[in-house]
């Protein structure tokens, strides 16, 4: 019972930290990237139908660095309908390849395609330089306003260690 009366007060606690340990600030210069990657993957398992938690096995992978927005030199598809530009596909494994990275007793799926992307934002504050990983709203609001070099008002999270959202600042 005495448990059940100390837990309110750890959970007000709690969010008040958490809401006190994000940050704003205005930052003039800055630049978004997003990495958009492909990479080929095979799931390996004794029964991949059954069991929970297959191995997988990474094989060739391809990446390309987008900055705000811009065609990136090397861009073969884009931009997608998120305004992204990806690069060549990688090449698939082939069956030898698959069967050499197999166990015995493991049966090997089908070679599957990830997409993926990482998002950054680097902003200048003072004489520093910051880059944190965001998000793709994050991202495309750089995008918008990079061309006039609008300043934006960060939304640092948690320990200001990522960048949550990104507002023109109004003049």
């Amino acid at each position: 019972m005495q448990k059940l009366k100390i837990l309110p007060s750890i959970i007000t606690a709690l969010t008040a930290l958490t809401l006190t340990s994000c940050s704003t600030t205005t930052a003039e210069q800055y630049e978004a990237t997003a990495l958009t990657s492909y990479t080929w993957q095979v799931k390996y398992a004794n029964n991949l139908t059954s069991q929970p938690q297959p191995r997988i096995e990474t094989f060739a992978t391809t990446s390309l660095m987008n900055r705000n927005g811009e065609k990136p030199p090397g861009a073969v598809v884009g931009p997608d309908d998120r305004g992204l530009w990806w690069p060549t596909l990688p090449p698939r494994p082939s069956v030898d390849e698959v069967e050499q990275r197999k166990k015995s007793q493991e049966e090997a799926g089908k070679p599957e395609l990830l997409k993926d992307v990482k998002y950054k934002l680097t902003y200048g504050m003072g004489n520093t330089q910051n880059t944190l990983p965001t998000n793709y709203d994050v991202y495309r609001q750089v995008v918008k306003a990079y061309p006039q070099r609008t300043p934006l008002e960060l939304t640092l999270g948690v320990n200001d260690n990522s960048v949550e959202k990104a507002e023109p600042v109004s003049k």
